[in-house]
């Protein structure tokens, strides 16, 4: 079986330099502002993953294959096109926190943000905290089943 390629690469002095190199000051200030959020949600320090996604904490996962691995609770990566939040709960359950979020897109664990002044914050920190505990409740009964 291949080796996950996206796996914690560094800690909180890597990722402080990743992100002092966005070439985009608003991107960047984007960046450290959800950077702020995640870890006051999480209460965990960030870490590198992959080289570009900012992580926060971890959980245990396991696919009907057998499969199985560990992956950060929620985390987000500067990228060029949009900022891009992963909410690895998904977005099923979470309907009305993002009818009132603010102009943003989703993929099945990916939030998509043109810019930061585009959402509400407030709505944002909820959601992440949403599903940071919805993780956590799952892990709690034995693991996160994907």
């Amino acid at each position: 079986m291949a080796e996950l390629k996206t796996r914690p690469q560094g800690g909180a002095d890597d990722v402080k330099a990743f992100l002092a190199v966005i070439p985009d000051p608003k991107r960047r200030a984007d960046a450290e502002t959800v950077l702020t959020l995640m870890r006051e949600v999480t209460g965990k320090p960030p870490q590198l993953w992959g080289g570009s996604i900012v992580g926060f904490g971890s959980y245990h996962y396991k696919y009907a294959s057998g499969r199985e691995g560990d992956w950060f609770l929620t985390g987000f990566s500067p990228r060029k096109q949009a900022l891009t939040l992963y909410i690895m709960a998904g977005f099923a359950r979470y309907e009305a926190l993002l009818s009132k979020l603010g102009k943003h897109k989703t993929g099945k664990a990916c939030l998509y943000v043109n810019k930061l002044a585009d959402v509400d914050l407030a709505v944002l920190r909820e959601l992440v905290r949403a599903s940071v505990e919805h993780l956590a409740r799952l892990q709690g009964s034995g693991g996160h089943q994907a």
